[in-house]
C-alpha cells in the first residue's frame, strides 16, 4: 500500500506563493493533487504520471499552479503561484491511475489519499 504524505501548506497573502510536497512511499506512482474549499466539493488540480510524461490540470490550476516530481526522492510538487483568497482549502495528494498512468484526472480516478495539507490565502 502506498504511503503519502503532503506538507507546505501555511498561510500566505493573495498574490503570494506556496510550494506543497507529497511525499510518497513508491517513485513511479501516478500522483494527483486535490483540493477542498469552503462549502465546496473535493475537486482536482493536477496529475502527473510517473515518469512526468502526461500532466493535466484541473480549473483551479491553469495558468498558475504547476506540477512536477524528484522521482530520486519520492516526492511530487505544487508549485502555486498567483494564490487568490477562494484558493483557501486543504490540498491532498492521492494515487490515480494504474501502474504509473492514469487517464483522467479525477477525483473518482483517486484511490489512495494523504491527510491534507491546510493553505490559506488571506490578507
Amino acid at each position: 500500500q502506498v504511503q503519502l504524505e503532503e506538507s507546505g501548506g501555511g498561510l500566505v497573502q493573495p498574490g503570494g506563493s506556496l510550494r506543497l510536497s507529497c511525499q510518497v512511499s513508491f517513485d513511479d506512482t501516478a500522483i494527483g493533487w486535490f483540493r477542498q474549499t469552503p462549502g465546496n466539493v473535493r475537486e482536482e488540480v493536477a496529475c502527473i504520471d510517473g515518469t512526468s510524461s502526461h500532466i493535466a490540470y484541473g480549473n483551479p490550476a491553469k495558468g498558475r499552479f504547476t506540477v512536477s516530481r524528484e522521482n530520486v526522492k519520492n516526492l511530487v510538487y505544487l508549485q502555486m503561484n498567483s494564490l487568490k483568497p477562494e484558493d483557501t482549502g486543504v490540498y491532498y495528494c492521492a494515487t490515480v491511475g494504474r501502474s504509473g498512468r492514469f487517464g483522467l484526472c479525477s477525483v473518482a480516478a483517486a484511490r489512495q489519499w494523504g491527510q491534507g495539507t491546510q493553505v490559506i490565502v488571506s490578507s
